[in-house]
């Protein structure tokens, strides 16, 4: 048997409670089990639209969840269906760099997984990298660099959750991706592939910062995301994940990055995420 330290173990125990009561509180209320999760970054949250609501709750109302602070992030739980597929959107997600642990900040992660989700569709407006992509492109993502000083998943196991060492050598759903892919092909979307980074933030990228980036592999950069996904694989969860280029940034011939940009170009492109999103959670088989 592993021991843990005191004070790990008490704090894993306090955060299984914390899930368990939101689990609890959830479930009195879902008017079903939601089968994908959608989870809305910054400027994306119009996606609402898509969704027939059937149950809208503020982040405070749900015990023990985080409090969004970033900028265009509603807040709310929404649980409908979009087309025939039983959905939770999340308008708005958690920081690292709000202050909170990665773990406090993928609890609703955690909470829906096991309150039966088996999908999540993380979205996220991002900084290009790569220069052959443009403002306002969507990029597939196909894999991630986490350079975030922590794990979700540091500290004791609850091995009824997920394995102590989750692979993630295909994290993102290559099933999901190519459903992706066909969709966003009869609508005439242009749908990028490549490489997610996460950084801690919230300072944005100098030159050099973004040259590294770009030498390590990375085709697209920002804040968020990478958590979620981690907790979702450990939860045995398949994921699609799509980020919104919101500016292309050269290192050799940098601009300044203003974060209201980065919104507003968000915001145009999510006419095109929400019809590819549409599209494909109509051709999502929901097997509840």
């Amino acid at each position: 048997m592993i021991s843990y330290p005191v004070r790990d173990y008490k704090t894993m125990n306090k955060y299984k409670e914390q899930v368990e009561e939101a689990v609890s509180f959830l479930q009195e209320r879902l008017p079903f089990e939601p089968s994908v999760i959608i989870m809305a970054g910054t400027g994306l949250g119009g996606l609402a639209r898509a969704i027939d609501t059937r149950l809208c709750l503020s982040y405070n109302e749900i015990p023990n969840f985080p409090i969004s602070t970033a900028p265009e992030h509603a807040g709310n739980l929404l649980v409908g269906t979009i087309g025939k597929t039983r959905c939770a959107l999340f308008q708005g997600r958690f920081h690292y760099y709000e202050g909170y642990s990665t773990k406090k900040l993928t609890l609703p992660v955690r909470v829906m997984s096991l309150c039966g989700s088996r999908v999540m569709i993380a979205c996220n407006a991002a900084g290009g990298l790569n220069l052959n992509f443009e403002s306002g492109d969507l990029m597939l993502i196909e894999d991630h660099i986490n350079l975030l000083p922590d794990n979700p998943l540091r500290g004791e196991n609850q091995d009824e959750w997920g394995p102590r060492f989750p692979d993630l050598s295909d994290a993102y759903s290559k099933p999901l991706g190519n459903l992706a892919r066909t969709v966003g092909g009869s609508f005439g979307i242009l749908l990028r592939e490549g490489v997610f980074v996460c950084v801690p933030g919230p300072s944005l990228e100098t030159p050099a910062e973004t040259r590294y980036l770009r030498l390590i592999g990375a085709d697209a950069v920002a804040m968020s995301l990478v958590p979620e996904v981690i907790v979702a694989r450990h939860a045995g969860m398949e994921v699609l994940g799509i980020s919104v280029i919101a500016n292309v940034n050269d290192p050799d011939n940098f601009r300044p990055i203003l974060i209201e940009d980065v919104i507003a170009q968000a915001q145009k492109a999510e006419k095109n995420l929400e019809k590819l999103l549409q599209g494909l959670l109509m051709e999502y088989r929901d097997e509840q």
